[in-house]
């Protein structure tokens, strides 16, 4: 019998028409999940809500680029320095990669320029914000991501405020959390920033910093490595205890990080502090994590001192509304403006006599 004669039968046709439809991947997309209570608390808040802009500086003369968030457009310029991670390895990646069904993270400890977000929305009211993200952190992308030493880091604020507002910069106050602590007080301390006016550390000394750089593969060790979603990865930064405010998480934790370097962050961070020419603010977690040198400058006042009860290291995360409002009574008790220290009553001069006219030429 010749087969070629023979027809289909249903089975064959139906496999027939399945081969040839094209092959679609198990990750091609999300599945449809419905929203649970859990999710919907966890879900993702977008930088919009807080940040008015987001920019991308480039750097002349290299293939720098910087990216930062902006908000508020009256003041001075609150510029803000996240915080970062460490491991053993001197390479820590904080990433989400999204699948379907997978995103993988190796450091929920890290925190990023979007941790100032819920604080921002509010100091945007009074001042400028502007947080940026660090070398190897985030959006930004720089020759070397690899190289997070202090002086490298000090050059590339530098070179964002030079981008930024060239020889004219307005009144800064300067304020970094954690690493960027560290940041912002070795920049104070060259004492070549002629416009900063300000300077607030948050949460980090000398002493303790180099103490639990020795205790940090045990903790990176412990954290989780991947979540089912990124709602799951917001939920366990919170109820493990590296978070406390769920908004701000929610706008944070959804980032991209990179860090190597660190031991020199920190090195010889608290004379530094000291000896920073503009008014000071240290806001701490705990009393404990003052040493010798802050103690002494303490109580010789040589800076202010706001213990933060009831929240972690992320100061400015757990509770967003006071921190801004520590901020802002710290810009007004300064007296600093947007272009520098203004006293109240003072008169400034006129254009006319600024060019060496008289009271008398000027009125005539």
């Amino acid at each position: 019998m010749d087969s070629s004669k023979l027809g289909s039968v249903p089975e064959e046709e139906q496999h027939r028409k399945e081969s040839n439809k094209p092959v679609v991947s198990a990750f091609a997309s999300l599945p449809d999940r419905r929203p649970t209570k859990s999710s919907e608390k966890y879900s993702p808040l977008d930088w919009s809500g807080f940040f008015d802009r987001e920019e991308d500086v480039c750097i002349p003369d290299s293939n720098d680029v910087f990216h930062l968030y902006m908000a508020g457009t009256e003041g001075p310029v609150v510029f803000c320095l996240h915080g970062g991670g460490y491991s053993g390895d001197q390479y820590l990646i904080y990433a989400f990669s999204v699948s379907e069904f997978l995103i993988y993270a190796s450091c929920l400890t890290c925190y990023g320029r979007l941790s100032f977000a819920l604080s921002a929305s509010k100091i945007k009211e009074k001042a400028r914000v502007v947080a940026m993200d660090l070398r190897g952190h985030g959006k930004s992308s720089t020759e070397n991501d690899l190289d997070l030493s202090i002086e490298t880091m000090c050059n590339d604020v530098f070179a964002v405020l030079k981008a930024l507002y060239g020889d004219s910069p307005p009144a800064i106050v300067l304020v970094g959390h954690s690493m960027g602590g560290s940041v912002a007080v070795h920049i104070a301390a060259k004492k070549t920033l002629r416009s900063l006016a300000g300077l607030v550390v948050v949460d980090v000394v000398e002493g303790t910093a180099m103490a639990s750089l020795v205790h940090m593969q045990k903790i990176l060790s412990g954290r989780m490595q991947h979540f089912s979603s990124i709602e799951k990865a917001i939920e366990w930064s919170v109820r493990g205890g590296s978070l406390r405010n769920t908004d701000s998480a929610r706008v944070s934790i959804p980032t991209t990080l990179k860090y190597d370097d660190s031991k020199n962050w920190y090195e010889g961070l608290s004379e530094k502090f000291l000896s920073s020419p503009v008014p000071k603010l240290l806001l701490l977690a705990g009393t404990d994590r003052l040493d010798r040198a802050l103690t002494i400058g303490q109580m010789q006042g040589k800076f202010q001192m706001v213990v933060v009860r009831h929240t972690g290291h992320a100061i400015q995360e757990d509770v967003p509304d006071e921190f801004a409002t520590l901020i802002i009574n710290f810009i007004s008790r300064n007296r600093i403006g947007p272009h520098g220290v203004e006293i109240p009553g003072l008169a400034r001069p006129k254009p006319a006599q600024a060019q060496g006219q008289s009271p008398a030429q000027t009125k005539s």
